[in-house]
């Protein structure tokens, strides 16, 4: 009997605001292209704005209140901000040097870095599986970059290959950072993620040239618009959709995200992904849901035959098995869904 208590219009809000969530992370780069501001500015400047409304926010719902916060979890908090804002800023220089579409696909590999350092830095267990889909992932990449021999000799384009660098570099640093925020535990996220926003304007201020801003003009709505709506909106959406989703669902809806970056990109620029490019595409989609789903390479017999052996082991401890369901018969278990990172995209 299945423990999960989320009703059935819970999950369906929960799906709906994910999906928003996402689509305002895929017009995320047209906001960072128009403003025309560099990379740095514009982190800067979301973080400003974005600590101000998501602050508000914060104050209105009455979250700084038994905050949760310690000594050991606020550094912590923050570490993870250090990564994630300049995630942030390599990729924003990313989708200049390439395009939208490449950028953020490429960024899109952040799974596979988190289960790679989780591995090396906390001796996560890597099964056979997950190296599987790391090859499956690894071939994507190759494919999406469209690296070609003289571009690797020198004799391409030189800003294009440091662009797919920023982009990898950028899903390393946001991989960090999942690794490091995912130990603030019983903090609200919202809270965690004013941290990182906080920390990221002081961080950010000896690397800003505030004179470059004197004639944005009308472009000031494009950096207004990364801290309210690309951030305080969409962290909001996204942090009330994971209470009401099952992972798997969390999982499939996540890649919402590229695909209306690429259409954005298609539709605003004119920007499209090669025949080769789009080859690479579904195995990066397929390996990051194997990955976050758990899936396998087992064949149906092995599944069958793994079946067979479950059932068998189930009437074997049937009697035992009741006992102790009859015992804990009065405990229920509210489904928590881990948020891995207090800021994301």
């Amino acid at each position: 009997m299945s423990t999960d208590t989320r009703a059935p219009n819970q999950e369906t809000r929960g799906a709906i605001e994910l999906t928003l969530a996402m689509v305002l992370s895929g017009t995320l780069g047209v906001f960072v292209i128009e403003s025309g501001a560099s990379p740095f500015n514009v982190v800067f400047f979301r973080c400003l704005f974005g600590t101000v409304t998501l602050g508000l926010y914060c104050l209105v719902r009455g979250f700084f209140k038994n905050h949760g916060f310690t000594a050991r979890k606020l550094g912590l908090a923050a570490l993870g901000g250090v990564f994630i804002v300049f995630n942030w800023a390599f990729l924003f220089e990313s989708y200049e040097r390439t395009s939208i579409s490449v950028a953020t696909v490429v960024y899109h590999t952040q799974p596979f870095y988190v289960m790679l350092l989780g591995a090396l830095i906390f001796r996560d267990r890597l099964t056979a599986a997950k190296f599987g889909w790391l090859g499956v992932a690894f071939v994507g990449l190759v494919l999406v970059a469209g690296v070609s021999a003289s571009d690797l000799t020198g004799g391409g384009d030189g800003a294009y290959l440091a662009g797919l660098g920023y982009a990898l570099l950028a899903a390393v640093f946001y991989a960090v950072s999942t690794l490091i925020t995912k130990r603030v535990t019983g903090v609200r996220p919202h809270l965690v993620a004013l941290v990182q926003l906080v920390l990221g304007i002081f961080l950010l201020l000896p690397f800003t040239t505030l004179s470059q801003t004197r004639h944005l003009g009308a472009d000031w709505g494009w950096l207004i618009g990364l801290g309210v709506i690309h951030t305080c909106v969409m962290y909001v959406l996204m942090y009330s959709s994971y209470q009401k989703l099952p992972t798997p669902k969390i999982a499939v809806l996540a890649f919402v995200y590229p695909a209306v970056a690429m259409l954005m990109d298609w539709a605003v620029y004119g920007h499209r992904v090669s025949l080769l490019q789009a080859l690479g595409i579904p195995l990066i989609v397929a390996a990051s849901l194997g990955i976050n789903l758990g899936w396998t390479f087992r064949g149906r017999a092995a599944k069958q035959a793994a079946a067979s052996s479950a059932a068998t082991t189930s009437t074997a401890t049937a009697t035992a098995g009741a006992t102790t369901a009859a015992a804990a018969a009065g405990e229920t278990a509210e489904p928590k869904i881990e948020i891995k990172s207090g800021g994301t995209r």
